[in-house]
């Protein structure tokens, strides 16, 4: 990713950055048709920035650089620009990820409430460490500063789903239920 804002920094710079071929990232005719839609929400272009990624991500699984630099052109921003929003948010991702993201929260409202443990006991059950994916690409671990839901601790989200009040047989269910 750094070469892309390198690249975008220095457009003008001839061989200074090598022969660094990128494939030009195309939104299919639905993501095109989303975005217009996206873009008649916001008067201010530049708002449509994480809704943009979202959409990427959704239909990819992650954010190319290839994608970053075709959404920067769509809100007339740097690729430079796309990259450092997006490297804020822990929901969007640069390299491959499971089927299903499986995110624990490590705030204290859920260390409290035996998050640590759950974490341990998730990672053993899909035989992976914090930060890995499966082998068969279904499941990604991670920690997640804070998912908002203390009263609900411990808690965990896959993809788009929380699920509150953990326990060790009710992740194994979770995990259990997911094709």
């Amino acid at each position: 990713m750094q070469l892309i804002c390198i690249r975008s920094l220095y457009a003008g710079c001839g061989n200074l950055l090598g022969n660094i071929k990128m494939s030009e990232y195309k939104f299919s005719e639905d993501q095109e048709k989303e975005i217009a839609r996206i873009f008649a929400k916001y008067p201010v272009k530049t708002s449509a920035l994480l809704p943009s990624l979202t959409l990427v991500q959704r239909a990819d699984q992650v954010v190319s650089p290839e994608a970053m630099v075709a959404i920067g052109k769509k809100l007339d921003v740097s690729p430079a620009y796309v990259q450092s929003v997006l490297s804020f948010y822990t929901m969007y991702h640069t390299e491959k990820v499971g089927k299903y993201m499986i995110l624990f929260c490590i705030n204290i409202s859920c260390q409290l409430n035996g998050s640590d443990k759950l974490l341990e006991h998730t990672a053993k059950k899909l035989n992976i460490k914090v930060g890995e994916t499966t082998f068969d690409e279904k499941f990604t671990l991670h920690r997640e500063e804070c998912l908002a839901a203390c009263t609900e601790a411990p808690m965990m989200r896959v993809n788009d789903t929380y699920y509150g009040n953990l326990t060790e047989q009710r992740i194994d269910q979770i995990i259990d239920s997911l094709d």
